[in-house]
């Protein structure tokens, strides 16, 4: 498993600053990120960018792609923001039926989408990113390593 996708639903927000943490947190994997609705060629959002560069992560560089049968078939893991993602995969990808998940599957909740919304929302996507992300990693390191 050294192949993650990070889904959310413009690819401009959740998805690239999932992408970074869990890229820095896996160090040698291949994260990359996508979305269901992607704005494609778009930069990542204003607030996330801010968000990740007070971090040392900067996701300037990013730009958003759609989801496509290559990304799904590619990835070894899809890691997606809501549950109502999962779903939209499965129905349009059922070969990737069994290796998609929620980031946040362990919190039990979904990440919410911050788009056009407060700094406040953009932090408090990154704090469950950020929680989603060390449970993920942990557990990769675990099977990737015994």
């Amino acid at each position: 498993m050294r192949r993650i996708l990070i889904v959310c639903t413009g690819n401009i927000c959740r998805s690239p600053m999932a992408e970074r943490v869990m890229g820095a947190a896996l160090p040698g994997f291949d994260v990359s990120s996508a979305g269901t609705h992607a704005l494609v060629g778009a930069s990542a959002d204003e607030a996330a960018r801010a968000l990740m560069q007070a971090r040392g992560l900067p996701i300037d560089e990013h730009r958003a792609r759609q989801l496509d049968a290559r990304l799904c078939h590619e990835a070894d893991l899809v890691l997606v923001m809501e549950s109502a993602q999962r779903h939209w995969i499965q129905q349009r990808h059922p070969e990737s039926t069994g290796k998609v998940f929620r980031l946040t599957e362990r919190l039990r909740v979904d990440v919410p989408d911050p788009y056009r919304r407060t700094l406040a929302s953009f932090q408090t996507a990154l704090a469950l990113i950020d929680q989603g992300a060390q449970a993920w990693a942990e557990r990769i390191s675990r099977v990737t390593t015994s």
